[in-house]
């Protein structure tokens, strides 16, 4: 009797831990996030990557943390909440932007990045096949996108000859996009001529710059920016009477003429992919990185209409949007 009191109460035990190992509850793990811009400001991104992490199992609140850090439009401070969120306990750092990924790939912990352009060229990695370091993530190659935008460039403002770039090339992913510019003008006979830019008010001063100079049209190419700070480049675009395309279209959203680019949420949510699998064991160093393939073009028809601008009906059609 005392053998088979012995005997249940072990299988009740037995049965208990199981029961007690399958009701814990997962261990949450923790991302830091770094991005050129606000929470708010970058809401749609986010939902997107909360999205794409929540069917692959995690929800915020539940199994996941997100320590969410924005250098505000100002690069130089990338490399201080790197080093602060390598500080925190953290399972990988998620970033957007080159100068963002760069910063934290120093942090010595996984970095899987949501956009950082031309990767191999800014040393990030060594291949897109095999990064082999701690970054891995989206890619945008820039020589067909910036082909791409001169292109529609043409296409809408036409008897652009002479083109600047207004460009800050302290960003090492702009620097690149220069590079790919230049055989693509010039393939296309058009002058293109470059304005620095590193700062909102020297962005504004450009355009003034590039009127001067008899420009027809501009290609801007911009870090992040407050919403105040693209306000003012896009009124200073009118004031100057020049069209002008975007890598972005929030610059479109407040009347900017066009914008060609990456589908940025698209990045995001195919970013949480590479999280899981790093977060499931894998190493950045071996996982390929994966190249933007969704591209949006957004186009403004009062900005064209008060530049007097006719867009060609392929062109409306090849949109993705078009707002105003």
């Amino acid at each position: 009797m005392t053998s088979r009191r012995i005997f249940l109460s072990t299988l009740l035990a037995l049965a208990s831990a199981r029961v007690a190992a399958q009701t814990k509850p997962a261990p949450v793990r923790r991302i830091g996030f770094l991005d050129p811009v606000s929470l708010q400001a970058n809401g749609a991104n986010m939902d997107q990557f909360r999205k794409g992490m929540k069917e692959l199992g995690y929800t915020e609140g539940a199994n996941l943390s997100i320590e969410y850090r924005s250098a505000e439009g100002r690069s130089e401070r990338f490399v201080e909440l790197a080093r602060e969120l390598s500080k925190r306990d953290i399972d990988l750092i998620v970033t957007s932007g080159t100068p963002a990924t760069l910063a934290a790939m120093k942090a010595r912990i996984p970095v899987v990045t949501a956009s950082v352009v031309d990767p191999v060229d800014v040393k990030v990695v060594a291949s897109l096949e095999r990064p082999g370091g701690n970054v891995t993530g989206m890619a945008v190659l820039t020589e067909e996108l910036e082909a791409k935008r001169l292109e529609l460039l043409r296409a809408i403002a036409p008897g652009d000859s002479v083109v600047v770039a207004i460009m800050d090339m302290g960003n090492p992913g702009f620097a690149e996009a220069w590079k790919a510019m230049q055989p693509a003008a010039t393939r296309m006979g058009m002058k293109l001529e470059l304005i620095d830019a590193r700062k909102p008010e020297e962005v504004v001063s450009g355009f003034a710059t590039a009127a001067a100079h008899k420009a027809d049209a501009a290609v801007v190419r911009l870090g992040s920016l407050t919403i105040e700070n693209r306000r003012a480049i896009v009124e200073a675009a009118a004031g100057a009477k020049m069209p002008a395309i975007y890598n972005s279209r929030q610059f479109v959203d407040i009347g900017g003429l066009a914008s060609y680019g990456v589908n940025t949420a698209q990045m995001y949510y195919r970013a949480a992919a590479f999280v899981d699998k790093i977060l499931k064991g894998a190493q950045p160093a071996e996982l390929p990185m994966e190249r933007a393939t969704r591209f949006e073009l957004v186009l403004n028809r009062l900005t064209a209409h008060r530049l007097g601008l006719i867009i060609p009906p392929d062109i409306f059609l090849k949109s993705d949007e078009v707002v105003g």
